[in-house]
């Protein structure tokens, strides 16, 4: 692949249109392969010169760029080489118009927040695979932070449906907020009380229209349920988040009056049509969200009283994957079992000495393969 290398000179966006576009196609083509790939990526001036033809002043070469730049991003090793010092220092003019070139994170994060930019779903798509890796993520954080655009403005973003005018859905932020709220950091912006984050994100649990929106948002709020010390706010009126878990799991049971009144109203007296959630991996992290709830005996006595086991019981009786049913079966032991038989205020202080968590570990996997 050492025309790739020579190509260098080609790629830069002073050169000629015609030889531009099929230079960069061509490099296009090459991260179609895992090889390509890690050829390219091991040669950061490469990447560099792809990430400075975002800002091209060609549509379609800055469309390809961003094409070659999710691809690159897609795997772990092109994530850390795409947030690098090496391809995210230093900056250069371009072009006519004197543009610079930018860190892969200020580039994506223009096009994001630009309701006239036709690139906004690559955009995501990118700031989705270069937050995948948990080892990217505090850097990606540390590189928003050096832009003018707040996580504010992104959460603002996702939620105006339609905030896009040349049709880009940006449903790619979801899966974003879920892999940046494998940090600590975000998370407690999340879960701010001074501010109404998390209560803007919750109705997203039921949106129809997208697996990849409606998976991220549940994947965050999964996320913040491993904050202990927030459970009973997330659980009280300011965030009203147990129906949210539990809707996606309710079919259209009917039960008596007396079952019926102790749920939450938004899961009283479902009407005949009502569907679960489709997604397996979706139904795993609300049990996943509701498992971690279930930590304290606050949290666990706040969840019987408002029913939740009718609701998982009958969940339990459709669910027909194995992991799904395992994580299940989690939930309702807990939910079934008194205080006294748990003996233990907060679940995750419980050590679990590691022959017996490894032979959990077994038994689940004998499980899960039987």
């Amino acid at each position: 692949m050492d025309e790739l290398t020579e190509m260098l000179n080609y790629l830069d966006v002073r050169s000629r249109l015609d030889l531009k576009t099929i230079s960069l196609q061509y490099v296009l083509g090459v991260t179609g392969s895992e090889d390509g790939k890690l050829f390219i990526v091991s040669r950061p001036p490469l990447v560099k010169t792809v990430l400075a033809l975002l800002h091209d002043p060609s549509a379609s070469v800055a469309k390809d760029a961003f094409l070659c730049i999710v691809n690159l991003s897609a795997e772990e090793a092109g994530a850390r080489v795409l947030v690098s010092e090496d391809c995210c220092s230093g900056s250069e003019e371009i072009g006519e118009k004197g543009m610079k070139s930018a860190n892969i994170v200020a580039s994506v994060l223009s096009h994001i927040v630009d309701p006239e930019s036709s690139l906004a779903d690559p955009a995501c798509a990118i700031l989705s695979n270069i937050t995948r890796p948990s080892c990217t993520v505090q850097r990606v954080l540390d590189l928003i932070s050096q832009t003018d655009v707040t996580i504010e403005k992104l959460v603002t973003v996702f939620t105006r449906i339609g905030y896009n005018k040349k049709g880009a859905t940006l449903h790619y932020l979801g899966p974003v907020f879920s892999n940046l709220s494998q940090s600590s950091t975000f998370r407690s912006y999340l879960l701010d009380r001074g501010q109404c984050v998390i209560q803007r994100l919750v109705p997203f649990t039921e949106y129809k229209d997208s697996i990849i929106r409606r998976g991220g948002i549940v994947g965050t709020l999964r996320n913040c349920c491993f904050d202990v010390a927030s459970h009973m706010w997330l659980l009280g009126p300011d965030v009203d988040i147990l129906p949210r878990l539990l809707l996606p799991l309710a079919g259209s049971e009917e039960f008596d009056e007396e079952d019926n009144e102790k749920l939450p109203p938004e899961l009283q007296y479902l009407s005949p049509d009502k569907n679960r959630e489709p997604d397996p991996d979706i139904r795993r992290m609300l049990l996943e969200a509701l498992l971690q709830l279930c930590a304290t005996k606050e949290a666990r006595e706040f969840i019987r009283k408002c029913n939740s086991y009718i609701i998982l019981r009958e969940f339990h009786k459709w669910e027909q994957d194995r992991k799904v049913l395992l994580a299940c079966e989690n939930v309702i032991d807990i939910l079934i079992r008194t205080e006294d038989e748990i003996g233990q205020d907060n679940l995750q202080d419980v050590d679990v000495p590691d022959d017996l968590r490894n032979s959990f570990h077994k038994m689940d996997e004998d499980f899960l393969r039987d």
